[in-house]
């Protein structure tokens, strides 16, 4: 049988996966979700039976990570198995990995070795803090990023010290970055036929994604602070309590402030000298937000959210987790998808936040159990019977 793609976009390219825990497998999973043939090498000194760097196997995140790829088992620590590997990436396309930056060289497995064996392989790599420099044999955790990123000193309420994001954001972003380098080497690979070398970093990731904060400090040199759930620049735009919770309330420009002003009953706030230009409001932010709640306070967040779209303002609500699946948009949408499997489990994960009208990314593959296709995949890569059987009692896969 097969294996089944999970789009026909990517269908014709062949992934090497070493990556492990967060933001290599992030950028992995974009190359499976829209049909690249992934292989999850798994290293042989990995836990069987569950346990992984990231979590247990069957666990809600390695699953959410690593639907739609097959596995094998690897021991790169052994000549043969490095031998194995050479063998692979001749005829592959990709590779990724998110090892430290010296002990791919080790092994012999760095960019320069593979594209000596296969000059069109493109090779991703994501470290913590890059390839080189003073800081590249340092471990990278996303926190550590969020912090020397400049993420922390701009997060949570004035005066109450850095907070890191709920999510791990440089992880993640490192790994979507990473995706994109390589896809943008695949298309470039089609005019030169040459691979090449794509790299990132958490660091490099979180500052990227800083934007404008980032960018008012190189041209303006002005230090972004807190501002809690207070948008920087354009005002009124906040968390506001409501009869029954909260809302989000965003405004930009003077048009959308006079609807908002409208909107809650309150048109002398708009005409208000302290309030009237962008720097008044900026100004007055804490007056003029505690004016606003006066309001919100008087009706529940739903009542709020109806009137203030029908104004023209954009608003939300703000749910916890189970209660944004249950929204009737995000149902719609349809990004919580099933899995298909044999087994008969529940699997249900997060689909891509995209749509391609000719092309769409799919569920079509439970993740895969611990070296799963092992034999499948060196079968498919030219390895014999007899190989695949002295490889398996020397212990190599």
């Amino acid at each position: 049988m097969p294996f089944p793609h999970a789009s026909e976009a990517l269908s014709r390219f062949t992934v090497l996966d070493l990556t492990r825990v967060r933001s290599g497998p992030t950028c992995v999973r974009q190359l499976a979700d829209w049909g690249a043939n992934v292989i999850k090498i798994d290293a042989l000194t990995e836990d069987a039976g569950g346990e992984q760097p990231g979590g247990p196997r069957r666990g809600s995140d390695f699953q959410n990570l690593h639907r739609n790829k097959r596995a094998m088992t690897l021991n790169l620590k052994d000549e043969r198995g490095l031998a194995v590997f050479k063998r692979l990436a001749a005829k592959a396309d990709v590779v990724v990995e998110n090892f430290r930056p010296d002990v791919k060289k080790k092994l012999g497995i760095d960019y320069e070795g593979l594209a000596k064996i296969n000059p069109r392989i493109v090779y991703g790599s994501i470290s913590g803090f890059g390839q080189d420099g003073p800081y590249h044999k340092r471990p990278g955790f996303d926190q550590i990023a969020q912090g020397m990123g400049g993420l922390m000193s701009i997060t949570g309420a004035p005066g109450e010290g850095p907070m890191r994001v709920g999510i791990p954001v440089a992880d993640l972003t490192a790994g979507l970055f990473c995706a994109m380098g390589i896809l943008t080497a695949l298309l470039e690979r089609e005019v030169s036929g040459k691979g090449q070398w794509v790299q990132t970093s958490l660091l490099q990731a979180q500052i990227f994604m800083l934007d404008f904060q980032a960018a008012r400090w190189l041209m303006e040199k002005e230090v972004a602070k807190q501002a809690g759930n207070n948008h920087p620049t354009s005002i009124p735009t906040g968390v506001f309590k409501t009869s029954d919770g909260y809302i989000n309330i965003a405004t930009t420009g003077g048009r959308i402030w006079e609807r908002c002003a409208q909107g809650i009953g309150a048109p002398e706030l708009y005409s208000h000298p302290d309030y009237l230009t962008a720097p008044a409001r900026s100004k007055n932010r804490d007056a003029l937000n505690a004016e606003i709640e006066k309001r919100t306070l008087t009706k529940s967040t739903e009542t709020w959210v109806r009137e203030l779209n029908e104004a023209g303002v954009p608003c939300g609500p703000i749910y916890a987790i189970d209660q944004m699946f249950e929204d009737e948009q995000v149902k719609h949408l349809g990004i919580a998808q099933e899995v298909p499997n044999d087994e008969g489990r529940e699997i249900r994960l997060v689909g891509q936040p995209m749509t391609l009208s000719r092309t769409p990314s799919r569920m079509v593959a439970r993740p895969p159990e611990f070296g799963e296709q092992t034999n499948e995949v060196l079968k498919e890569f030219g390895f014999g019977a007899d190989e695949i059987a002295k490889l398996r009692d020397a212990k190599v896969v």
